[in-house]
């Protein structure tokens, strides 16, 4: 997705009601840009209902719960990832070793 499109996405988002495809949209754009700034399968980010991503280089997960899990719905990751809503102010579940996704915050300010 460019640039230009998220914007419009995000224009529609901040007017109101989110249509549930401008989340999911939104939402799987910034779990790709997270995953091209961080690579690896350390740490599984989930934002239910639209994605799983493993990402950050260290141990490898690849069967069973992974050591770290990180877990919001998608207005906070979409806000997160848009520098809109910090870290320590969000609600999310994260748990175990570098599951502390804020020097990766923002990806993407629109």
């Amino acid at each position: 997705m460019s640039h230009d499109e998220f914007v419009r996405i995000c224009d529609r988002l901040d007017a109101g009601e989110p249509a549930r495809a401008d989340l999911k949209a939104a939402t799987m754009h910034l779990v790709a840009l997270l995953v091209d700034k961080a690579p690896g399968a350390s740490v599984e980010v989930r934002i239910p209902p639209f994605a799983a991503v493993q990402c950050i280089a260290g141990a490898r997960h690849t069967r069973g719960t992974p050591p770290a899990v990180v877990e919001m719905d998608a207005p906070t990751w979409i806000a997160l990832g848009r520098g809109r809503l910090a870290w320590t102010d969000a609600v999310v579940r994260a748990s175990g070793e570098r599951s502390d996704l804020s020097p990766l915050l923002p990806l993407d300010q629109a």
